[in-house]
């Protein structure tokens, strides 16, 4: 296992660098001058070369983009050209509310999805069969901000049983912070859970017809041994897949969900950013969410190992 673990982190390495000049060059296509959208309406030419100076843009491509990894090898990302502050700090601001509303919603996603796949596996053809596929459906249909909007319409205007929207750091007030999360969280695990009910059912399906399932049977096993322990086991490796997928999405920046709820993360700086020409935060927070990919396929990888003893040998 250390050894398959080294050979994926040594094609990690280039995969990053490969991502790192996609940032970059891609970057430079966006429309717009970053040093005239600083020098303000008058844009004097003086004011607007002595900007690009300062900013590097006079410069050549590949001596920025090198200037430019020099600086991510030593935890610089660079300064925002709009509020004159550190994109690595920004980053940190706004990653820690990020990754918690991703966590919470992937555990709405995988208490939902999971469990109603199995049930639909398990009782194909039957009404909780039907049931598990029309929330599938459902969930997978329903935008996010329109569900959003509904949710708040109900359970704030209404009801007033939790706030419409703004965000509070658990370590001020955990009780409010999980009030003002957890609407946002329910409409990004709802679609979640609906796209790993669909893939549970089709793995399970496949599994449950297996020879050492139908061994296991025979043997006298309990039906809920047979599908936890055997069925389910050897049904996780997609599960897992997407669930590490699902998860690298959500912590790139859920816009609209946050839009909505005026959640202060990554879709809103990064949404921010590209409006103001801010290059320096758009490449920060794409190779923050790219590196996560990475980390969160390689993470999909070992936990191979756990559910597949096969790999092991």
């Amino acid at each position: 296992m250390f050894e398959y673990l080294v050979k994926r982190v040594a094609t990690l390495l280039p995969t990053l660098l490969f991502v790192s000049v996609l940032i970059f060059g891609l970057q430079q296509l966006l429309p717009g001058d970053p040093a005239k959208i600083l020098a303000g309406e008058d844009q004097d030419p003086q004011v607007v070369a002595y900007l690009r100076a300062r900013l590097h843009l006079d410069e050549p491509l590949p001596i920025r983009y090198a200037r430019w990894v020099g600086g991510v090898l030593q935890g610089d990302l660079g300064e925002s050209v709009r509020n004159q502050q550190p994109v690595t700090g920004l980053i940190l601001q706004k990653l820690p509310v990020t990754v918690e509303l991703a966590l919470l919603a992937m555990a709405i996603a995988l208490a939902i999805g999971i469990p109603s796949g199995i049930v639909s596996a398990v009782g194909r053809g039957t009404a909780w069969d039907w049931a598990a596929n029309a929330f599938a459906l459902w969930g997978i249909s329903t935008p996010n901000f329109w569900l959003g909007i509904l949710m708040i319409l109900l359970f704030s205007v209404q009801l007033g049983w939790l706030p419409a929207s703004g965000y509070v750091s658990p370590f001020e007030d955990l009780g409010a912070n999980l009030a003002a999360m957890i609407m946002p969280a329910f409409v990004l695990g709802n679609a979640i859970a609906a796209v790993l009910m669909r893939h549970t059912r089709s793995a399970m399906l496949q599994v449950m017809s297996a020879d050492y399932v139908r061994t296991a049977r025979a043997k006298g096993l309990g039906e809920r041994t047979v599908v936890l322990k055997h069925a389910l086991r050897n049904a996780l490796t997609p599960i897992i897949t997407l669930g590490a997928l699902e998860l690298g999405t959500l912590l790139s920046g859920a816009v609209l969900t946050e839009q909505v709820f005026t959640i202060p993360g990554f879709g809103k700086l990064v949404v921010d950013a590209v409006f103001n020409r801010d290059y320096a935060v758009v490449q920060g927070v794409v190779l923050v969410t790219a590196s996560a990919y990475m980390l969160l396929n390689l993470l999909a990888d070992l936990a191979y190992f756990a559910v597949n003893p096969r790999l092991r040998r």
